[in-house]
């Protein structure tokens, strides 16, 4: 019986647990919310970040071993986010400002909504191919994960101008004013082949990988001495 029993508590408190895990985060401590520290946001969305990146760089790879096992397949460098300015290694990410570097997260985060959407949606067409299948379920995680993950840097954002580290000027940008038209356009084609899903998942890859690098350096310059 005192088995039961402690079977039956510990089953509570990791129902306990995950429903306090999954609160939505907030500033001002309204119901409902978990109210967190600075730090603890930052923790979160570099645990997110790192974990997108993850799930991208094994879809890649899993896609260019089953389409390409034969070729070394290189980016064919058509990103649409390349008129996003971004620092190009850690110590000119360590130049930019805590603002800009936090538009550029949230630039690069906002850029890939659409084309994740358009790539489960087209992998999700073909239903003969059992990794197609596949495919369009991890596409359809990642484009859930960037924009949860895009929620979680703009309340760290509002947490950081509430706290004075961060002017009120920072938003969300258009993607497609950051970009000429002919490369945003390349991924609404009404169909994309094998070739166009290993070219997002590479971009993916590489700029999943930035806003990852850039969250760590950020929380770095923001919170000094915190495992940096």
């Amino acid at each position: 019986m005192k088995q039961v029993w402690f079977v039956v508590l510990i089953l509570a408190y990791i129902n306990l647990s995950m429903r306090v895990g999954t609160a939505p985060i907030c500033g001002y401590g309204q119901d409902g919310c978990q109210v967190l520290s600075l730090a603890d946001i930052f923790d979160r969305v570099i645990q997110q970040s790192s974990r997108m990146h993850g799930i991208s760089s094994d879809l890649h790879s899993q896609f260019e071993q089953y389409f390409f096992p034969n070729k070394n397949l290189i980016g064919k460098q058509r990103c649409h986010t390349y008129g996003i300015l971004t620092p190009d290694d850690k110590e000119n990410a360590q130049r930019f400002g805590r603002q800009e570097l936090t538009e550029v997260i949230l630039m690069l985060l906002g850029a890939w909504s659409d084309p994740l959407s358009q790539l489960y949606w087209s992998m999700s067409q073909d239903q003969n191919q059992d990794f197609n299948h596949y495919t369009s379920n991890k596409a359809l995680e990642i484009t859930d994960m960037v924009q949860e993950l895009r929620d979680g840097v703009t309340k760290m954002a509002e947490k950081m101008k509430l706290e004075g580290l961060l002017g009120n000027t920072v938003g969300y940008i258009s993607p497609e004013s950051l970009v000429p038209s002919s490369a945003f356009s390349f991924y609404k084609r009404g169909e994309l082949d094998s070739v166009d899903h290993h070219d997002l998942l590479y971009c993916f890859r590489r700029d999943s990988n930035k806003v990852k690098n850039y969250l760590r350096i950020l929380k770095c310059t923001t919170l000094p001495g915190l495992d940096c």
